[in-house]
């Protein structure tokens, strides 16, 4: 290779309705790596782009609520296989991101990938371990079924760029809701990626849509509109996430707050499909 050639820079656009749009402002920002170096341009989302990522995820809900459990199972499953055969771009991207050695990169992305396989797995146990079968004084059946909340904005961690992402956007769409992302400000790139591998699995468009760009730019958007139905606040700079809930009470949303130091790197349990279910509960007259 010549030492005069110029490298391409790389500029990456949205993920809305299984297309990659630029955004609508034209804006973009540089990505720098832990030690300041440049590794390419982030599309900058809007208000709009925002707008956009809510309505292609309200149109994707109910093919993906309606899909069977086993089915959704699957089509993580598949995500997961293509995210192993990444997994070297995934570690070259958490390693420049993160500021961490290779072989530290290296584990932090088979734990995220491990993180996904996890809540495939949990696609058809769900209804049977949180649902119910009620004891009722009288000649009926009673049953508790969970459900998806409906579409759900994520504000992804800001630190754990890959394998935070991964464990606060997988719970969303096993429990078969649809998801709105706004991914790390300063570290996008291996989320650019996951979207990619997304683009390229059986995953149907709208199901998960990404925004890369300012973080408490786009929140106040998300929180306040009337067609989100959950909110997840674990990026959210700490300086405004009163405000966000308080805009999320406006539409009477489903609020999974930070918690402080969140460790992603420990076991995973049930709080975060939990978080964005309802309990329908349905009664049945006994038949003679």
């Amino acid at each position: 290779m010549s030492e005069n050639r110029i490298a391409v820079t790389k500029t990456y656009k949205l993920y809305i309705g299984g297309a990659f749009p630029r955004s609508e402002s034209g804006r973009s920002y540089p990505v720098v790596d832990a030690k300041g170096a440049f590794l390419a341009n982030a599309a900058q989302g809007s208000r709009k782009d925002a707008r956009d990522a809510v309505a292609a995820a309200r149109k994707a809900f109910p093919g993906w609520a309606g899909a069977t459990a086993y089915n959704r199972g699957q089509v993580l499953f598949r995500v997961a296989e293509v995210l192993e055969g990444r997994r070297e771009q995934f570690t070259a991207e958490v390693a420049a991101c993160e500021g961490v050695a290779v072989k530290k990169a290296q584990s932090l992305v088979d734990a995220a990938i491990d993180r996904w396989v996890w809540y495939a797995g949990w696609t058809d146990k769900v209804a049977t371990v949180l649902g119910a079968s009620n004891p009722v004084a009288g000649p009926y059946f009673s049953f508790s079924v969970p459900e998806p909340t409906g579409v759900v904005a994520v504000l992804a961690p800001q630190q754990s760029s890959l394998l935070g992402l991964i464990s606060a956007v997988a719970p969303v769409i096993a429990t078969g809701n649809t998801a709105v992302v706004v991914t790390s400000q300063d570290r996008p790139l291996p989320a650019v990626t996951l979207s990619e591998v997304l683009a390229t699995s059986d995953l149907p468009g709208g199901v998960v849509n990404v925004l890369t760009g300012r973080t408490a730019e786009i929140a106040p958007w998300l929180a306040s509109h009337a067609d989100v139905n959950a909110l997840d606040l674990t990026g959210a700079p700490e300086s405004t996430r009163a405000d966000l809930e308080r805009a999320a009470a406006g539409t009477v949303k489903r609020v999974l707050r930070a918690r402080p130091s969140e460790d992603f790197t420990r076991e995973p349990d049930l709080a975060r499909l939990r978080a964005f279910l309802e309990m329908k509960t349905v009664w049945h007259p006994i038949g003679v």
